[in-house]
């Protein structure tokens, strides 16, 4: 069952009031986290996430394959999807973005390191210094879920695609399997905010996380919103029994 939203709903943690507050809050938890990032993303999901942004990537190949092509990986993080778009692309152009400048440090590292060319920027995904109708693709892994306003956001990767352009947010959903929920469930609360905190130093980090997922829509939830915002041949897979989904919409 979808958890139902409203469109104009984003993140909420704990204690924090309104938009302004919640984007000064998720930058700062993950400046302080992003040195073990990547540890516990591999860590905590059984290596499941290297597989999750592999299918991404899969999925929007062919756009990269476009001479040309401008892509962006939103929200890159410490830039495991925009390394492997690089890698995919034959002539397109790839750029990744994130408003956490710890999280570019490392991404920037890990671009000097592969010798590759993708340019960084910082920027706030409700308000990004690009024209409309400059991109052919938008990236966006894990990251959707932390916008302070979802509409918003989707209303601006919208004006940024060309005609034609595509959306792909990866994000955590809820497993559809009963028996796989409550197994999920029990690790989200309870293992991965202790293994998280203690390697990390950060359990607030680890304790948002789960939270943010379970107040963030369900996959028909966050089909029915891009729908509504104005993207077109809006579809959804889930993967992992649901415990994440992959949504692919049109410009």
């Amino acid at each position: 069952m979808s958890n139902i939203v409203s469109p104009s709903k984003g993140t909420t943690p704990q204690g924090v009031v309104g938009e302004e507050e919640a984007s000064r809050w998720v930058r700062g938890m993950f400046g302080r986290i992003a040195g073990h990032y990547d540890l516990l993303n591999h860590l905590l999901s059984f290596n499941l996430d290297k597989r999750w942004r592999r299918r991404t990537v899969e999925r929007v190949a062919e756009i990269l394959q476009r001479p040309n092509a401008r892509a962006l990986d939103l929200c890159c993080g410490t830039g495991d999807v925009l390394l492997s778009l690089e890698k995919e692309q034959k002539g397109a152009f790839v750029l990744g973005s994130d408003f956490c400048h710890p999280m570019l440090v490392e991404a920037q590292h890990k671009i000097a390191a592969r010798k590759l060319r993708s340019p960084l920027f910082e920027a706030d995904a409700l308000a990004l210094p690009l024209g409309t109708n400059s991109l052919d693709l938008i990236t966006v892994a894990f990251g959707f879920r932390n916008l302070a306003n979802y509409r918003h956001g989707l209303e601006e990767l919208l004006r940024v695609l060309k005609p034609g352009g595509v959306l792909a947010i990866l994000e955590f959903s809820q497993p559809v399997n009963p028996v796989f929920a409550a197994l999920y469930g029990f690790f989200s609360t309870r293992v991965l905010p202790f293994v998280g905190g203690m390697i990390s130093g950060s359990r607030e980090a680890y304790s948002y996380l789960p939270e943010s997922i379970r107040k963030f829509p369900g996959a028909e939830e966050l089909a029915l919103q891009m729908k509504s915002a104005g993207y077109v041949s809006v579809e959804f897979e889930r993967l992992t029994f649901g415990a994440v989904a992959l949504h692919l919409g049109r410009k």
